[in-house]
């Protein structure tokens, strides 16, 4: 196939676009992560907070120290702060949109990976090959109007987990020890 054939240019668009979505998607997938941490973080300080709020409350009633109540309404006024950025920012609710997001994305990612598969193996013509891009184009689109924003600090965690860590690659050695012993490809260089 020469270099700039239909088929081929079609092939460097749809590679642009599986980098792109599987980008994405590991993104969607940190902003998640980031958002639940952050939401469980704040669930313990709310929980940390009411105790010795409550406990202040109590010793200051019963007891005879005024710093303690004073220690306990300051203590309250930063639950209260907490408790209405929790009330406005439902990050729990976020982070599940985000991981639906990147599960649609997922999914979009694996349908570019078979048709660059197919493309490789030359059993796609052109026109299909071109109809099955803009079926792909147009669900992308709706991901997208339905996901989130994501946030710089996701992006950065997914940088360094799909360039560092290799996130979505793996060697045939690990890909032959999740799979049956006749799919191996070990096995089947050694015959």
């Amino acid at each position: 196939m020469e270099q700039n054939s239909p088929p081929n240019v079609l092939e460097e668009q749809l590679r642009e676009c599986f980098g792109r979505v599987a980008w994405s998607h590991k993104t969607h997938e940190k902003c998640s992560d980031i958002l639940n941490t952050r939401l469980n973080r704040i669930k313990l300080w709310q929980i940390i907070l009411s105790a010795i709020t409550t406990t202040g409350i109590i010793a200051a009633v019963f007891g005879e120290s005024k710093e303690l109540g004073i220690l306990s309404a300051v203590l309250s006024f930063f639950l209260t702060v907490l408790n209405t950025y929790v009330k406005q920012y439902d990050l729990g609710g976020l982070a599940q949109k985000h991981a639906d997001a990147a599960v649609d994305l997922w999914n979009m990612r694996e349908s570019y990976l078979s048709l660059l598969t197919d493309i490789r193996s030359g059993c796609v013509e052109s026109d299909e090959i071109r109809k099955h891009r803009d079926n792909l184009q147009e669900s992308l689109l709706e991901i997208y109007r339905g996901s989130p924003r994501t946030i710089a600090k996701a992006y950065k965690e997914a940088t360094k987990a799909l360039k560092r860590l290799e996130e979505l690659t793996f060697s045939d050695a690990e890909i032959d020890a999740i799979l049956p012993k006749a799919l191996r490809k070990a096995e089947t260089n050694g015959l």
